[in-house]
């Protein structure tokens, strides 16, 4: 059948980027909402809120144009094997993304480029016909009854101004709405649950920033430093199965790099890690994380949205005395001796808005501070070094995925709503730039096979 309507892409991260940009590309026309800001506004929020602990609750690292990828690494690597990683990797490239990534085993853009290559997409959709909304959240849907069930019929948006505040807002009726949240969504999260959507509690990882010389990475690596042998920095990524069935890993480890103020709720602490392409930085950073899951929340979403924020609370009433956003830090050593303290030695640390020192541990659950500390003992075996006196923690990091999946079907609609898209990795189906944009390239392709495009 045609559609009467435009297709909707509701975020404007890798997954609803790459969905509207098939879409259009296959002549849909799609709109495209955005609570956040477009790139070059979006870049001078966060650095406002960097500089100046003056955070934009609409758009931050977490919302805005490309999704918390674009204040990243920007690596381009994943677990997924799908054949559409090619194409994805190819947009980019045409996007002004370096042509490396078309063959490169780890590619890499960067922050610096990834910002300008969304921004070239946005432009290819909007040549396409396409229509990209910046300031705009979806906050509402309204549901009709139909045969077998329920179909969406129309969305609520409020418009946002440049601070983040309400200034207006309207009813679109709409065709498919993909659904591309990011993982911070929290209040989509709970309109979508007062609304019936059914919700399942899925498995995320809690724990902690470490910041080493980059040197000492490349020399456990390498032998020498990674400029005398004419190589990149050198990453790591390690795994370890603690005794209590707990894993406890690295993720989105980031070679001269930053840790960075990710904060997307006044008064919450959220860390994260961040690159430029030359990742020139003197250190080297990295999440250490352990897993959580249904066991641990009772199977209830709601429940691991809440141990998140009460973390995110606790860290940031850690750092508080230190000025607004400042991040609770100590040495490894002395988090592996519960102690509390913070020494300024080799490594200097890189968070935004500045540390100070407190007791880590006492911030997390006992169970998954000790698991925690067990895997730092185990990592000290693998890379000599990575729990010397002058490494650096900084916490605390929440936001490696999503704790929420929404349930959908083969042809990958909604289980309980006709017509909404479940997509990407707020919605549970991916976890990172590469799998949440060959999720939208799902979508997009679930919906093409199934309507011809609507006229005019």
């Amino acid at each position: 059948p045609k559609l009467e309507k435009r297709p909707v892409i509701v975020g404007f991260g890798p997954a609803g980027m790459f969905a509207a940009l098939i879409l259009a590309q296959a002549g849909y026309r799609p709109i495209v909402l955005e609570r956040g800001q477009k790139v070059e506004d979006r870049t001078a929020s966060v650095r406002r809120f960097w500089e100046e602990g003056r955070l934009n609750p609409q758009s931050n690292v977490q919302f805005g144009e490309g999704g918390a990828g674009t204040f990243s690494d920007g690596k381009l690597t994943t677990g997924t094997k799908d054949f559409r990683i090619a194409k994805v990797l190819e947009e980019l490239a045409k996007a002004g993304a370096p042509d490396d990534i078309l063959y490169k085993q780890k590619p890499h853009v960067g922050t610096d480029i990834l910002r300008e290559a969304v921004k070239n997409i946005r432009e290819e959709i909007i040549r396409l016909g396409g229509e990209v909304r910046f300031n705009s959240q979806m906050y509402d849907m309204n549901i009709r009854s139909m045969p077998g069930g329920a179909a969406l019929s129309s969305i609520l948006i409020k418009q946002i101004d440049d601070e983040g505040k309400y200034c207006g807002e309207e009813t679109m009726e709409c065709g498919p709405v993909v659904l591309a949240l990011g993982h911070s969504a929290r209040d989509t999260f709970r309109m979508l649950s007062a609304k019936g959507i059914c919700m399942q509690q899925k498995p995320f990882s809690i724990g902690v920033r470490i910041e080493h010389p980059q040197e000492l990475i490349d020399r456990a690596q390498y032998g020498a430093p990674a400029g005398e042998l004419g190589l990149a920095p050198a990453d790591y990524k390690i795994n370890h199965r603690c005794q209590n069935g707990r894993g406890v890993y690295t993720f989105c480890m980031c070679p001269g790099g930053q840790v960075v103020a990710s904060a997307s709720e006044e008064e919450r602490v959220v860390t994260n890690g961040m690159s430029y392409h030359a990742r020139s930085g003197k250190n080297a950073n990295a999440a250490v994380v352990v897993s959580v899951g249904g066991a641990d929340f009772a199977n209830d979403p709601r429940r691991a949205i809440a141990f998140q924020r009460e973390l995110e609370a606790k860290a940031y009433a850690a750092g508080r005395a230190a000025g607004a956003y400042a991040a609770p830090a100590e040495n490894v050593q002395s988090f592996l001796e519960g102690r509390g303290q913070l020494r300024i030695g080799s490594v200097q640390p890189t968070y935004d808005r500045g540390v100070t020192a407190a007791d880590l541990g006492a911030l997390l659950p006992g169970e998954l501070a000790d698991t925690l500390r067990a895997g730092l003992r185990a990592y000290e075996r693998k890379i000599a070094g990575y729990t010397a006196p002058d490494a650096i923690l900084t916490g605390l990091e929440t936001r490696t995925s999503s704790p929420v999946r929404l349930k959908r079907e083969e042809d990958l609609v909604c289980t309980q709503l006709a017509g909404l898209y479940p997509c990407g990795e707020g919605a549970g189906y991916a976890g990172g730039i590469m799998s949440a944009a060959v999720d939208g390239l799902r979508v997009a392709r679930a919906i093409i096979s199934r309507y011809a495009p609507a006229e005019g």
